[in-house]
């Protein structure tokens, strides 16, 4: 009975790294980790990339929206139709006032901005409160405050 080099002999080689098929193992498992982090990166700083557009577009929405409901109730109650044009005023309010007032959520304005846009809510009472009672010198008021709130947006892009 030998005890050199036969097949079953655990004695010769008990280094993990003695083995050929371990080695080869590892080499196949590094391999496809590089192969693999090849395409991942870049794919990651495509989609990061996309993801800071989409958040640029969204908040140039929400600026649009604002603006629209603005222009909305202004031409509603240039109209005559007060109730439309008091419903849109007051959803303007509502959503100004969430980027402005309280921003709970990363607001579309920067600080100059926010700072232009806080003296629009000195009226908003004033105003809705004219519309209710179909009052057109609220047609006024409201082409006022659109033009306050375009100029307020142009002061800085926004972030």
């Amino acid at each position: 009975m030998s005890t050199t080099n036969e097949p079953g002999n655990s004695t010769s080689g008990n280094s993990i790294w003695a083995n050929n098929r371990v080695r080869r193992l590892i080499l196949y498992a590094a391999l496809l980790l590089v192969v693999f982090l090849a395409g991942l990166v870049p794919m990651w700083l495509k989609s990061r990339t996309y993801a800071h557009e989409r958040d640029a577009a969204q908040a140039s929405l929400r600026i649009s929206n604002l603006q629209n409901s603005l222009a909305n109730a202004a031409i509603d109650a240039r109209r005559g139709e007060y109730e439309p044009a008091r419903q849109a005023a007051s959803e303007f309010f509502t959503n100004l006032g969430s980027e402005v007032v309280a921003p709970g959520r990363d607001s579309v304005f920067n600080e100059g901005q926010r700072t232009a846009l806080r003296s629009m809510f000195d009226t908003r009472d004033d105003t809705i409160t004219l519309l209710a009672r179909s009052d057109p010198a609220s047609v006024d008021r409201l082409i006022s405050l659109y033009t306050n709130y375009r100029q307020a947006i142009a002061i800085a892009p926004p972030r």
